[in-house]
């Protein structure tokens, strides 16, 4: 899914701003899609020049412009047709899973450090995801559940499978000692 598609999915919730698609997809959408302002803003400025999104500035005092869009009608249309469109398979995207691809470059302590790291990570993003309230009927809270498990399933891997790569690691570095 692109970022406009996406940006007209949010929108579909209600008007926002670029700022407010943006924390969104910090907050409660970060496990399963991640986009930067330089993809945002370019994504509105199309979806508003095909007339998908309208814009509205309100002046603020001593601040720029605030820009809020609003998904128009047309804009609903496209995003169902997007929708609707055969979905391709899901790509893990993971610089951690990469650098531990080459764990024989690392120390045992700095991979256990990165898998510590990535424990906390999990443990804190399913800190914030179950403080979220989860309504299963709705796609918001079924996605936000799915991140549960997503985030609960890497954090048992990690905790019942480190002792695999770091012990294995410490055997390899006393036998050359």
């Amino acid at each position: 899914m692109d970022v406009k598609t996406i940006c007209l999915g949010i929108l579909s919730f209600g008007d926002a701003t670029g700022y407010e698609i943006k924390k969104k997809l910090e907050g409660p959408f970060n496990h399963f899609y991640d986009a930067s302002f330089g993809s945002i803003y370019p994504a509105l400025g199309k979806l508003t020049d095909g007339g998908l999104v309208l814009r509205t500035e309100h002046t603020q005092h001593k601040r720029p412009d605030k820009k809020v869009y609003r998904i128009t009608p047309k804009g609903r249309l496209a995003l169902t047709d997007e929708l609707a469109r055969p979905i391709g398979p899901d790509r893990i995207r993971s610089n951690f899973l990469a650098t531990l691809l080459f764990a024989d470059a690392l120390e045992p302590r700095q991979i256990d450090d990165l898998i510590a790291s990535r424990i906390d990570a999990h443990r804190e993003t399913l800190n914030e995801l179950n403080a979220e309230p989860h309504d299963t009927s709705t796609g918001d809270g079924f996605v936000s559940g799915f991140g549960v498990a997503v985030h609960e399933a890497a954090l048992n891997y990690l905790e019942q499978h480190r002792h695999e790569i770091v012990g294995e690691r410490l055997l390899v570095t006393s036998e050359s000692n």
